[in-house]
């Protein structure tokens, strides 16, 4: 028998009912309604919380089964915050767009992540996991693209088979300890451990298992994008933080994550192939933080994360108006934008200034907690590649999407302006952008754990300042003598090439082998029971070798015989 402890609302129910409620309702208007107010409700209830612990717990004696759909700690609080701000932030984006389907897969999908991170225990991880796979897809569906059904396609696959590995991984970690908590696990735990990092390394794209985040994020709908890039990513993230602190592969991981993708964003022509490069990238300092696993490096992460979903989705919003308005993202089509969309450009200027990390801006106070739990710690090479990667971050995110969006060369192009609710969420999350930077006290209260850190010191600005301001002469200059990468059409190849060509074309050939196989022994099976077949039929017939040697009378009283046997037995099975 059930038991339903009385506890307070869980916040992500509101979005999970507005979405299904959206589904439902015929009109657009009460749909907007619906998504803007689901997540207000929401923040509401997050703000009634005023006590840590788990609420809500379902606890089933004939299984021995305990629940923890909803914890509210430190961890889960500020992660909590974060998804309902950009759900909102969303909404406003999307107010322009009259499609059902995607209001109500978006508030059902930022709902299960909100799910996921409130989750005490690794069954109800688990249904919130595979529920934002499911939902999340159709942002990628709805494009109604060819690239796009088949890139969402790949996409699920990949979310599905996250979710695989963490349900064997729970129920093999169940076997060990007798407990479904969602608490530290580490690698220690063995199969169980790994298969869990390993389910949560897919949807926090680490290198290697990153490739479905660049192909369907830009195949996605213009808001679509926006939305993915806010919940997944960080969802995987918490989990790491939850389940693997401290855990020494996960710095390497991280650096690895930092730096590959600043090449790859470099020669990309795609902006917002550029920008999921960009989440790869902004996920790794993340990564870094987790694996140091001191409470400074905990609430780097956290507050890392909770400044990229704003400045990240910011980039994807400006590169989603000009999308809008001329119908591509393709650098080599775009350039003097500026001139009819002022206020787009200006909004990506100050996601651009963000996410490099300049002072007044939110990435300059979060990243900063990374870089100095890193130094801490003594990783002076992870912290040789951080710096690296963070000037690469000016050149592919803070300086190259502005540039070759809104400046550059002219492309001639002169659209309407973004339309009025994109400018709206656009500005929102630029006042955000340095609303964090400037009023960082607020900012690290919300942290996990208690922060004595001041990240403006006269070191750490004059030495960011010398940072950004030689990548910004190393942009110049490489532009001016012509050696910076040319934006030109082409198809650059990731790891996803090896399972979309040679093993694809393997798979095929394998299957072609097999069906041959299967219908060689077919046919064999078949001939063999044909033969058997005529065999029988010659001895037994009444023409047979069988009916010439023996007379008719004794094969009639051999059948009596057999005859009155089955009917003994018959009569011995009722009695």
């Amino acid at each position: 028998m059930a038991e339903l402890l009385s506890s307070p609302v869980n916040p992500a129910f509101a979005l999970l009912i507005a979405g299904f409620l959206m589904a439902l309702l015929p009109d657009w208007r009460q749909r907007k309604f619906v998504a803007l107010a689901a997540p207000l409700v929401a923040l509401w209830l997050w703000m009634q919380v005023s006590v840590f612990g788990s609420y809500g717990g379902i606890h089933i004696a004939a299984i021995g089964l305990d629940l923890q759909p909803f914890r509210f700690d430190g961890l889960s609080r500020i992660w909590a915050l974060i998804f309902i701000i950009a759900a909102f932030i969303n909404a406003i984006y999307s107010l322009h767009e009259r499609d059902r389907v995607q209001d109500a897969m978006a508030a059902i999908y930022g709902g299960s992540a909100m799910g996921a991170v409130f989750a005490g225990d690794l069954l109800s991880l688990f249904v919130f996991w595979e529920l934002t796979a499911i939902t999340s897809v159709f942002l990628i569906w709805r494009a109604g693209t060819a690239a796009s059904r088949k890139a969402g396609m790949r996409y699920l696959v990949m979310h599905v088979g996250s979710g695989v590995l963490l349900l064997a991984g729970a129920v093999l970690l169940h076997s060990q300890t007798g407990s479904w908590a969602f608490e530290h696990i580490g690698l220690e735990t063995g199969l169980a451990g790994w298969l869990l990092f390993l389910g949560f390394g897919i949807k926090a794209a680490f290198p290697l298992l990153h490739s479905w985040l660049q192909d369907a994020y830009p195949k996605a709908t213009i808001s679509g994008t926006v939305v993915l890039s806010s919940f997944t990513t960080k969802m995987a993230v918490y989990a790491l933080a939850r389940g693997f602190a401290g855990e020494d592969i996960l710095i390497y991981i991280g650096m690895i994550m930092t730096a590959f993708p600043v090449f790859f964003a470099v020669i990309e022509n795609d902006l917002r192939r550029v920008l999921s490069f960009s989440v790869n990238n902004q996920l790794g300092f993340m990564v870094v933080g987790i694996g140091i696993g001191t409470t400074l490096g905990i609430n780097g992460a956290a507050a890392h994360a909770f400044a990229d979903v704003i400045f990240k989705g910011l980039l994807f919003m400006s590169v989603g108006a000009v999308m809008l308005r001329t119908g591509t993202a393709k650098a080599t089509e775009l350039g003097g934008l500026f001139r009819s969309m002022p206020f787009s450009a200006f909004f990506c200027l100050i996601g651009a200034a963000a996410i490099s990390a300049f002072p007044l801006f939110s990435a300059f106070v979060s990243k900063s907690l990374i870089l100095a739990a890193v130094a801490d710690e003594g990783h002076w090479f992870v912290f040789g590649v951080l710096i690296f990667a963070s000037a690469g971050v000016l050149e592919h995110a803070g300086i190259k999407i502005p540039y070759f969006a809104f400046f550059a060369h002219d492309s001639k192009k002169r659209p309407k302006e973004a339309p009025w609710n994109m400018l709206l969420a656009m500005g929102i999350a630029a006042f955000l952008c340095i609303f964090l930077g400037v009023n960082y006290g607020w900012f690290y209260s919300l942290l996990p754990y208690p922060v004595i850190y001041e990240p403006y010191t006269f070191v750490h600005i004059v030495g960011q300042m010398q940072l950004l301001l030689a990548a910004i002469f190393a942009f110049g200059l490489l532009i001016r003598i012509g050696l910076y990468p040319p934006e030109v059409r082409m198809t650059i190849l990731d790891v996803d090439w090896l399972w979309r060509k040679p093993l694809k074309h393997l798979a095929l050939w394998l299957n072609a082998i097999s069906d041959r196989l299967f219908a060689a022994v077919e046919n064999a099976i078949d001939s063999k029971i044909q033969n058997a077949g005529r065999s029988l039929t010659a001895l037994l017939s009444p023409q047979g070798a069988f009916a010439r040697i023996v007379p008719g009378g004794v094969l009639t009283g051999w059948a009596a015989a057999f005859l009155l046997i089955a009917l003994f037995i018959a009569y011995l099975a009722k009695s």
